[in-house]
Order: C-alpha cells, then sequence, then structure tokens
C-alpha cells in the first residue's frame, strides 16, 4: 500500500476512509445508544415499571457496560500494541458490536432485562473497536494535522449517523406498527455500520508491533507485562496523566449528557418526536461546529478550545434543571450540538499529540478506559440521586460538577512539556 505520509492522493485516501469509520459506527451512538432504544426501553421494553424505576435501570445499564469497557480497554490496547492487531482487532470487536447490535430486533413489550444484556454486549464490543479507531489516528494524520483530522471524523459521525437516524424517525412516522419500526431501525445500524467500515479495510494500513518488546512466551503474560511496565514508567508521562485524569472527569459529565437527556427528557415527559428530533438537530450542528473548533484549533491551541466546551456544558446541565416545554429541550439539544464534537475531537487529537506513536495501542487502551471508567460515575450518580429524591432534575444538576472539577484540572496539563517527552521516546532518548 501506498505510504500515506509520502503520496498526497494516498494520505487523502487514508484519511478519509479512516474518518469514515466515524460514519460507520455513530449510527449506533445516535439510533441505539442516544435516541431511538432509550425511547423503545422506557415505553416498551420496561413498560411494566414506573418511568423514575425505567430511567434508573438504563442508568445502571449503562453504568455495566462502561466498567466491563474501561477493564478491558488497557488490556486489549496493550496487547493490539504488542502483536501490531490494531486494525484487526477494530474490526473484531466492531464485528462483536455489529452481530449483538441486530438482536435488539427480538426485545420487545417487558423485556427490559433481555434489552440490557444486548446492549451491554454490543455497547462493549463498540467502545472497544473505538479504542482500536482512535489507536489509529496518529498513524493515518501527518504531525500538526491531528486537531483537524480527529475534528473531521467527528463531523462525518454526526452527518452518518443523523442520516441513518433521520431515516429511521422517517420510518417510525410512516410505519402504523411504531414497535416494529423501532426494531427494524436497530437492523438497519448493523448493516450502515457493517458496510460503510469497508473503506477502512480496504484504504487503512496495519501500523504493525511495538518492536522494543518481544512477546517470549506467553502473548497474554507478556501483554500484562508490558501493562505493568508501562504502569510503573507512568511518572515519565507526567503531563499525559494529568491530562487524562482531566479527560476523565470532564468527559464522563459529557458522556452522561448524551447518555441520559433522552430518557432524561422521556420522564419529563416530552413527546418521542421532540425527543429525537432534537437529538437530529444536535447531529446536524454538530458537523459544522466540529469542522469550526478543528479549525479554531489552530489559532488559539486545543485546550482553550476545550475550555469554551466545558464552559458551554456547565450551562446545559444548569439549564437542564428549568426545562418545562419541548421548546427548552430544543434550546439546550442546540448548545450540545454546538460543543459535543469539539470537546470530544480536540480531546482525542490533544491526548494524540502526547503519546508516542510506537505505542499507540498501549497508550489509548489507557484512553478508551479513562473514558468509559469515568463514564459509569455520571449515569451511576444521575441514577442514584434519581431514585434518592425521586426527580431527575436534580441528577442533571449535579452532572456540572464533572466540568468544573475537570476543567480546573486541565488548567495543570503542560502540553508542550508532554510532546516533548513523547517525541523523545520516539526518537529513542
Amino acid at each position: 500500500m501506498t505510504d500515506p505520509q509520502k503520496n498526497e492522493s494516498g494520505y487523502r485516501k487514508t484519511v478519509n476512509s479512516w474518518a469514515l469509520y466515524h460514519w460507520a459506527d455513530n449510527a449506533f451512538a445516535t439510533t441505539v445508544m442516544a435516541a431511538i432504544l432509550p425511547v423503545y426501553y422506557s415505553h416498551v421494553a420496561a413498560s411494566g415499571l414506573t418511568a423514575n424505576t425505567a430511567t434508573a435501570y438504563w442508568g445502571y445499564t449503562t453504568t455495566i457496560t462502561v466498567i466491563v469497557s474501561a477493564l478491558m480497554a488497557p488490556v486489549v490496547g496493550t496487547l493490539a500494541n504488542l502483536l501490531g492487531l490494531r486494525k484487526r482487532m477494530l474490526l473484531l470487536f466492531a464485528a462483536l458490536g455489529i452481530f449483538t447490535a441486530a438482536f435488539l430486533y427480538f426485545v420487545k413489550t417487558g423485556d427490559w432485562l433481555m434489552a440490557s444484556v444486548i446492549f451491554i454486549v454490543s455497547n462493549i464490543g463498540f467502545a472497544l473497536a473505538d479504542v482500536m479507531h482512535d489507536s489509529l489516528l496518529p498513524h493515518v494524520a501527518r504531525v500538526g494535522d491531528l486537531d483537524r483530522v480527529s475534528s473531521r471524523g467527528f463531523a462525518l459521525g454526526y452527518l452518518g449517523g443523523g442520516i441513518l437516524l433521520a431515516i429511521n424517525v422517517a420510518m417510525i412516522q410512516l410505519m402504523s406498527d411504531k414497535g416494529l419500526a423501532a426494531r427494524l431501525s436497530f437492523l438497519s445500524v448493523s448493516v450502515w455500520w457493517a458496510v460503510f467500515t469497508i473503506p477502512l479495510i480496504l484504504n487503512v494500513r496495519e501500523p504493525g508491533s511495538d518492536k522494543s518488546v518481544s512477546p517470549g512466551g506467553s502473548t497474554f503474560l507478556a501483554g500484562y507485562s508490558l501493562l505493568r511496565h508501562t504502569f510503573s514508567n507512568i511518572k515519565r508521562y507526567r503531563q499525559l496523566m494529568i491530562f487524562l485524569i482531566a479527560f476523565l472527569i470532564y468527559n464522563d459529565g459529557v458522556g452522561t449528557i448524551i447518555r441520559m437527556a433522552t430518557i432524561y427528557g422521556a420522564e419529563l415527559g416530552i413527546g418521542r418526536s421532540t425527543l429525537i428530533g432534537a437529538l437530529l438537530m444536535t447531529l446536524i450542528i454538530g458537523v459544522p461546529f466540529s469542522l469550526f473548533f478543528g479549525w479554531l484549533a489552530n489559532f488559539i491551541g486545543a485546550k482553550k478550545c476545550i475550555y469554551i466546551c466545558l464552559f458551554v456544558y456547565t450551562l446545559i446541565s444548569i439549564g437542564g434543571y428549568f426545562i418545562k416545554s419541548g421548546l427548552d429541550f430544543w434550546i439546550l439539544a442546540f448548545m450540545v450540538g454546538t460543543v459535543q464534537g469539539g470537546a470530544q475531537a480536540l480531546s482525542r487529537s490533544l491526548y494524540g499529540s502526547m503519546i508516542p506513536k510506537a505505542k499507540t495501542a498501549e497508550f489509548f487502551g489507557f484512553y478508551g478506559m479513562s473514558s468509559r471508567i469515568g463514564g459509569f460515575m455520571g449515569p451511576l450518580l444521575f441514577a442514584v440521586v434519581s431514585q434518592t429524591t425521586g426527580n431527575s432534575r436534580y441528577s442533571i444538576v449535579a452532572v456540572v460538577i464533572f466540568f468544573i472539577a475537570g476543567g480546573i484540572l486541565l488548567t495543570r496539563v503542560d502540553v508542550d512539556e508532554g510532546v516533548r517527552v513523547a517525541r523523545e521516546d520516539d526518537s529513542g532518548v
């Protein structure tokens, strides 16, 4: 395959194929994770439960999947790095997500436990494939191009996920059997995800293994040994670790808004069409704003752009307490759309700039762990506060603490120092 770093045409094809995977898997994030399944879970699968209990059970379901994904991410990343299997493990876990998501078609009235189990397995496949996809970013993007390429990926993800969601929403509106229409939408996610993964299969090469480490005997034991080695040398990457902790905290708030917004709106009595329509608008708004933040980062830096995003998210969480109508939900959804892509894309590219290229899967395994292990605290807090107070309005306000604490810790990150250490590692200094 042509080296994308040396051939301009090959570089564009590689970057676009990598970014298009966001178009593929974001169908799961929008239709299944954020829009149709939470509503279907609340109104159909968990129809025998009270609205507040259904919301809490969805929170616990999300908590389980992110904990398992968080525990697996660093191990999977280390093994992928050791064996040079980043791309192949991406495809393996994507296949798991694609296959199990299709089984949501069989979830019907009262099957809340079945829906939870299927979602947990499918979401684990989605999450671990995402870790492997992230680990390819420093290999497909040129130095200095990380922010733009990462932002392009999220922009394509919002566009692709939004298009399929619009198709599925139209199908639900037009079909008389709404339950069947929702279940068919879950099948459409599997097909979409599989088809648009093909360009990555054809055009993105496998970076190879970390030649500085020899597997020796047992591959698993070698991977475990390498993982321990990384932990023991964590002080060398001090700035990276500070960023990971900051990211863990503020991304928990971002993830909670994404995962719980729809079912929260359903509990408040906001109509299904408004909930899904507002999410669709969020995706549409997210396309230009993701690209905008990728452009803005070239002038003020990714770190300052993340500060802007966290400030807006703080306003969103506070505003969530005062939601009284569908219009209020639309306004907050618009605000989410302006910062969601920027926060996620620039966090990934900022992290990618501070890791050695020879260890991308290993380090993005920790990134995946950070994003997922933090991801359980928000939904868990949301669920506990909701059940304790009997009112989820207090839960949405509680999320503010993640944005404030994460932003404060982010101020302690010296990005230039983090980049310098990573480049020294690559050069063998």
